[in-house]
């Protein structure tokens, strides 16, 4: 069966539901360490509520077209704190404290021993989302380097050091999470770019210890940050050509909100692109023309075999209403472009 030109996914995060979630506490804030008090259920049945939004997300999803699905991420606060939290060295119960991408002092997990990962963290939700669906899979996992910046480190004092080990933990998990069925892996890297010399430093370093002997198709992810929490974006990236020396086979990106000059994708000859053409700051939902447009923009600089359509970032923030209107123009919309290659 040939390959679909111009297959469609998220980039992973969908809106959770009202009644599962402070969605309004949510909106002020990406977690970093665990906030129980956002969930709306109590302890004894939030898995199983989680199972049900999770296959929700899925339907969803199916729904609206998408061709590679996600879990939605409905069982986490955040894209990185439910895996970052999980792991030996840290300490949760007196979180550290750290400046995020805006600028602010934020709470963070506290490294207070190795980094090492105890059991696998996601697996379970590969294999539910396995379970439930005849489509190709995607998994997200936070990569290595973010979680070192998203740290207070009070063990290492080597930020190497300790994104190294990160990394290992991270490597065990991908390999765990083809086993149990994901086509393929993606790890959200977004604080590359927020901070590009120490990622050429030891970042691509750390990013290509966690791939290590993985065979599994690997996406990439870097973004400006969430548009509900980043209004203000640059029109490039600081960091992103250097991505073309590393392990990874896709790299995902967003284009759309900061209107990105895709001259840069000149410079990832060797990688499949997945291209960012829904803007997420915006609740409008795009016309099936407008997403045509922007995936013809990337043409003449990504033959279309290597182009995967998606929105900019995860869509955890935006009304599920409006989520899903942006999913099903984004499908349509490269529906359009296929139509004419």
């Amino acid at each position: 069966m040939p390959v679909k030109l111009l297959p469609t996914c998220l980039v992973g995060s969908y809106p959770q539901p009202e009644w599962l979630i402070d969605r309004e506490k949510l909106s002020k804030q990406v977690p970093r360490v665990r906030m129980h008090d956002l969930w709306l259920v109590e302890p004894a049945q939030l898995e199983a509520k989680q199972n049900e939004a999770t296959l929700l997300a899925i339907r969803e999803q199916e729904r609206a077209g998408l061709d590679i699905l996600t879990d939605g991420e409905q069982r986490r606060e955040s894209y990185s704190n439910r895996f970052a939290t999980a792991l030996e060295g840290i300490d949760i119960e007196n979180p550290g404290t750290t400046i995020n991408r805006s600028g602010k002092p934020i709470p963070v997990p506290r490294v207070t021993g190795k980094i090492r990962r105890r059991h696998a963290v996601e697996v379970r939700d590969m294999q539910f989302l396995r379970a439930n669906t005849k489509h190709k899979v995607k998994m997200t996992v936070p990569g290595p380097f973010t979680m070192a910046k998203q740290a207070q480190d009070d063990f290492y004092k080597d930020e190497e050091a300790m994104a190294m080990d990160y990394a290992a933990a991270v490597n065990a998990e991908i390999k765990d999470l083809f086993a149990a069925g994901a086509d393929v892996v993606q790890i959200d890297e977004p604080w590359m770019q927020q901070h590009p010399d120490k990622a050429r430093a030891y970042g691509l370093k750390a990013l290509d210890r966690a791939l290590d002997g993985v065979t599994g198709t690997i996406a990439v992810h870097l973004c400006f940050g969430y548009a509900a929490v980043v209004h203000e974006k640059p029109p490039g990236y600081s960091f992103l050509p250097e991505l073309e020396g590393s392990k990874a086979d896709q790299i995902s990106i967003e284009a759309a909100q900061p209107d990105l000059d895709l001259k840069v994708l000149r410079q990832l000859p060797s990688k499949t692109i997945i291209l960012g053409v829904i803007n997420l700051a915006d609740m409008k939902v795009e016309t099936p023309e407008i997403v045509a447009a922007r995936i013809r923009k990337a043409l003449p600089f990504v033959a279309p075999e290597r182009i995967v359509v998606a929105p900019d970032c995860g869509m955890k923030y935006l009304p599920r209403d409006v989520a899903f209107g942006k999913m099903q123009a984004m499908v349509e919309g490269a529906k359009i472009v296929r139509a004419e290659l």
